[in-house]
C-alpha cells in the first residue's frame, strides 16, 4: 500500500471540467489528496466540452494554484497557457496540444529544482504528454506511468481527422517509443488493452473509468423527475448526455427520430455541448421534429435525478470508433441503474460489457433503422432485471474506491 507519496499528473484536462477526462483527473487527484498523498498537476485552463476557457479563468498567463488541509495532502496546480480553438478539427486539436506541449516543459523545467516526485502521470490524449513526464523521470528519477483514455492517433486516423500518410506513420512511431519507455501503461478496457499490445509486446494495466456509488444512484420514481423536466409519465425518454462532436455520429439519433416523428410516445434529449450540436440541431429543424430536444450540460447538484429521468440512455458511437475509446458516460450511466442502448459492433469492449452482465442492449452503428426496431422493443419489456444489473456492475467493478486502490497496489 502506498503511504504518503507524491503525484504528478500531466494533462490537457483537469478539474473543474464537468465530463470526460477533465472529471476523471479531477476525481483522481481529489482522492489522492484525501488519503494524504501530496499531488501536482500540469494542465491548461478548463475548456472542454465548450472549447472556450470558462469564467473566471481567462487563460492568458501561466497560474498556480496550492490548496491545503490540516488532514489531506497537499495539491499544487500549474495552469499552462495554450491555443484552445472553437473549431476542433484534427489540424486544430495538433495545434493546442503543442502549444500545452511547449508551455508545460516550463513548468516541468521548474519542477526539477524542487523536491523530487514519486509518480509521474501522463494522461493521453494527447499521447506526447509522455513527453515531459519521461523528460522530469531523466533527471529526477521518477516512474512514469502512461494512461490511455483514447487511441488519439488510431482514432484521427480511422475517423478520418486527419489524413496525412506520413504524419500518421511518425505518429505511431513516436507513440511507440513512448509506450516503450513509460514504466507502466494503462488503459481503460480490455478491447484497448488488446489495441495496445498490437503495437508494443508489453503489460498493460487495466484501470478502467470509475463512479462514486454515493454521489449517482437509483431512484425509483421517475414521474416527480420527468414532470420536473416537463415531461409527462406516459412518455418514453431516451436520453444521450455527454459531448456533442462529429465522432460520436449522433444524426443517428435525429434521423431515428425522423422516423418515429408520428409516435407521440417517444421523446430524444440530446444534452451537452460539442461544436456538432448545432449542425444536429439544423437537421432536426429541416425534419420539423418536435420529438427531440436540445438541453445544456446540466449542474451536477442536478445530474443524479437527471440521469434517474429517463427511460432509457443511448451511447451512440460511429462503426470505425470501436475499442479507440470507450464512453466514460456508461459509468454514471450504470450507477443510476440506467439501461443503454449502445451502438456497437462485436468484439469491441463496449459490445462485450453488454452482454456479458446483461446491462443494455445493443443495435447496428450508423443504422437509424436499427435504432428504432431495438426503441419499439425495448419499450415493451420488463428491464428491471437490467437495472439491477447495472447497480450491481457499478457497485462491485468501478466503485472509485475499489478502482483507485487496486490500481496504486498493481504499481506499488
Amino acid at each position: 500500500m502506498l503511504v504518503n507519496k507524491s503525484f504528478l499528473l500531466i494533462s490537457t484536462n483537469y478539474f473543474p471540467e464537468p465530463t470526460a477526462t477533465g472529471k476523471y483527473n479531477g476525481e483522481l487527484i481529489d482522492w489522492l489528496i484525501k488519503k494524504g498523498h501530496n499531488c501536482t498537476v500540469i494542465t491548461t485552463y478548463p475548456h472542454y466540452p465548450f472549447w472556450k476557457v470558462q469564467s473566471p479563468y481567462k487563460g492568458r498567463f501561466f497560474k498556480k494554484e496550492t490548496f491545503s488541509s490540516a488532514n489531506y495532502g497537499k495539491l499544487t496546480v500549474y495552469r499552462c497557457p495554450c491555443y484552445i480553438p472553437s473549431v476542433p478539427s484534427g489540424a486544430n486539436r495538433l495545434l493546442m496540444e503543442s502549444t500545452f506541449l511547449f508551455s508545460s516543459l516550463f513548468i516541468i523545467a521548474r519542477l526539477l529544482f524542487k523536491k523530487k516526485l514519486d509518480y509521474i502521470l501522463a494522461i493521453a490524449p494527447p499521447f506526447h504528454m509522455a513527453l515531459p513526464a519521461l523528460l522530469y523521470r531523466f533527471f529526477k528519477k521518477a516512474i512514469v506511468i502512461f494512461h490511455i483514455q483514447d487511441l488519439q492517433v488510431d482514432a484521427a486516423q480511422g475517423l478520418g481527422m486527419l489524413n496525412n500518410k506520413l504524419l500518421f506513420n511518425l505518429l505511431y512511431k513516436i507513440e511507440r517509443m513512448f509506450l516503450k519507455k513509460a514504466d507502466f501503461v494503462s488503459s481503460i478496457s480490455d478491447g484497448m488493452i488488446r489495441k495496445i499490445k498490437l503495437k508494443i509486446n508489453r503489460e498493460v494495466i487495466l484501470f478502467p473509468n470509475w463512479v462514486d456509488t454515493n454521489q449517482l444512484y437509483y431512484i425509483k420514481d421517475k414521474t416527480v423527475l420527468k414532470n420536473k423536466w416537463g415531461y409527462s409519465d406516459n412518455q418514453f425518454i431516451c436520453l444521450y448526455s455527454g459531448g456533442i462532436g462529429e465522432k460520436q455520429g449522433l444524426d443517428t439519433i435525429i434521423n431515428a427520430a425522423n422516423l418515429l416523428k408520428h409516435n407521440n410516445k417517444f421523446k430524444f434529449i440530446i444534452c451537452g455541448s460539442g461544436q456538432y450540436k448545432s449542425t444536429l440541431q439544423q437537421m432536426a429543424d429541416g425534419y420539423n421534429l418536435q420529438n427531440v430536444h436540445f438541453l445544456p450540460l446540466q449542474d451536477k447538484a442536478v445530474f443524479n435525478e437527471f440521469l434517474n429521468m429517463a427511460d432509457l440512455h443511448l451511447i451512440i458511437q460511429k462503426s470505425q470508433a470501436g475499442d479507440l475509446a470507450l464512453p466514460s458516460k456508461l459509468t454514471s450511466i450504470l450507477a443510476t441503474g440506467g439501461i443503454t442502448l449502445v451502438t456497437a459492433n462485436p468484439q469491441t469492449s463496449l459490445y462485450d460489457l453488454i452482454t456479458k452482465y446483461d446491462v443494455g442492449y445493443i443495435c447496428k452503428p450508423e443504422n437509424p433503422q436499427s435504432l428504432v426496431d431495438e426503441l419499439l422493443n425495448i419499450s415493451t419489456e420488463n428491464i428491471e432485471g437490467k437495472k439491477l444489473n447495472a447497480i450491481s456492475y457499478a457497485r462491485k467493478h468501478i466503485h472509485i474506491d475499489n478502482v483507485i486502490a487496486e490500481f496504486l497496489l498493481k504499481i506499488n
